[in-house]
């Protein structure tokens, strides 16, 4: 399953999330299949969005596209790091 990690700080989490919240649809639209946030526990707004894609070229051409650099842009995103990766494994301890 191809994953994307994204690791970013926001310049505030309730005001982003918002705006991440009126992105569902084009993310599921785009090839988003689920999602995990996740933030650092010393730092409200340092987040981490980890979600589950039908392909890491959707997710490539979504996450690079110009709607979103505005999207980020309005979301008060700072300096985004993505990571696009394959699962190679997956258990339960």
């Amino acid at each position: 399953m191809p994953h994307v990690l994204i690791i970013h700080e926001v310049e505030a989490y309730p005001a982003w999330k918002v705006i991440f919240d009126q992105a569902a649809g084009i993310r599921k639209v785009a090839g988003e299949i689920s999602y995990q946030l996740l933030r650092y526990d010393t730092d409200a707004n340092r987040i981490v969005h980890f979600s589950e894609w039908s392909s890491l070229d959707e997710a490539r051409h979504f996450f690079e596209s110009p709607e979103l650099v505005e999207i980020r842009k309005k979301a008060g995103v700072k300096a985004p790091d993505f990571l696009y990766l394959h699962e190679i494994e997956r258990g339960l301890l």
